[in-house]
């Protein structure tokens, strides 16, 4: 890579560092599932050690990320499945099994009814089978990781996996540097987007807090203009995106001027101008709060990016500077925020976004 090093630190594993600044990924590479691009196994065994996982270790998580891609399974799913290797292996592909099961083998210690011994000793297959199993599981998708993972590995114990999530959140960020792109995002179909979004917070996957803004979501899913009460299909699409890559939503804000809410900038607020509307506030991602300095936060804006119309605004820049990272954008425009949340907005902006 020349001059252009991967950073070592977790936090920052989907992070170039250029001359001391950070320029994040434009996902310019040629995998084309839900946006990520293929994860080199190669590459992975010489990324520097992340939450402990170095080496082959990391191969092999290459391998089950890569698994859950060629399924057409999200970010989450496939962090569910090097979190399940981890609990099973610590990631190293075994050749033997343990006092309750002597024939388990492989990343995820399957016994023989799983497949042939070739099969489970092969990561790739066996996290292919493992991903198989998960998705035939009736609601996997609204339990915990570690509940879902017990289920398939068929583990008395449904907290077993819940140390390993963390450090496998930050295993998949570092490996899926390269990722980007508009994973599942329609056109300008506001009402469609809006559909999606609400399947999503009925599954539990998109949350709010008090005052409530996924009303607004609902009133356009059904067709409805409810005066200042819209949001912006770039709004929408973001949210689609958030939703299809992390699984886990949480949004705090999106119309204040539906709610009433006077807070920071008032009726001069991206919230509020224009009818409202045209940002929104995440809480958290994939089940983890955000400071807009995260990891899970650089990950959006690096997905993001690319792909957002020039105006376009992120939020926290101050968050980030005092943790030290100073971002190389593209398409956003930085500006200071608390450190409680990530805010993206449109408002002051009329182009599109570019989906490809």
């Amino acid at each position: 890579m020349g001059l252009v090093k991967l950073l070592a630190a977790s936090l920052t594993g989907l992070l170039l560092t250029v001359g001391g600044t950070v320029a994040l990924s434009s996902g310019s590479g040629t995998g084309t599932t839900c946006g990520l691009t293929a994860v080199s196994r190669a590459d992975a065994a010489e990324h520097p050690a992340v939450s402990g996982y170095s080496g082959d270790q990391l191969a092999n998580a290459a391998d089950i990320i890569n698994a859950g891609a060629q399924l057409g399974l999200t970010t989450q799913s496939q962090t569910l499945g090097v979190m399940t290797a981890m609990g099973e292996s610590s990631l190293t592909n075994l050749d033997h099994g343990d006092t309750a099961g002597p024939d388990s083998r492989g990343l995820f210690q399957q016994r023989a009814t799983w497949g042939s011994l070739a099969e489970r000793m092969d990561p790739a297959t066996a996290a292919r089978l493992f991903f198989q199993r998960l998705v035939a599981l009736s609601g996997w998708e609204t339990m915990t990781p570690s509940a879902a993972a017990s289920a398939v590995q068929i583990n008395a114990d449904p907290e077993h996996y819940a140390p390993f999530f963390a450090p496998a959140t930050d295993v998949v960020t570092a490996l899926t540097a390269s990722a980007g792109g508009a994973c599942g995002v329609g056109g300008g179909d506001a009402v469609g987007l809006a559909q999606q979004l609400v399947t999503a917070a009925d599954n539990g996957q998109l949350r709010g807090l008090v005052p409530d803004h996924l009303k607004e979501i609902r009133w356009i899913a059904t067709g409805q203009t409810v005066p200042d009460c819209g949001i912006d299909t770039r709004i929408l699409q973001v949210m689609v995106l958030a939703i299809n890559q992390f699984h886990q939503v949480g949004v705090s804000d999106i119309n204040r001027k539906c709610t009433g809410q006077l807070l920071g900038a008032g009726t001069q607020s991206s919230h509020w101008i224009n009818g409202g509307g045209g940002a929104v506030d995440f809480y958290s991602l994939g089940g983890r709060s955000l400071t807009g300095a995260d990891g899970q936060s650089l990950r959006l804006i690096g997905l993001l990016d690319p792909i957002m119309p020039p105006g376009a605004r992120i939020g926290q820049a101050d968050c980030r500077r005092e943790a030290g990272i100073n971002l190389a954008l593209v398409h956003f425009a930085q500006f200071d925020d608390t450190c409680n949340h990530l805010h993206l907005d449109v408002a002051f902006t009329a182009d599109p976004m570019t989906l490809g």
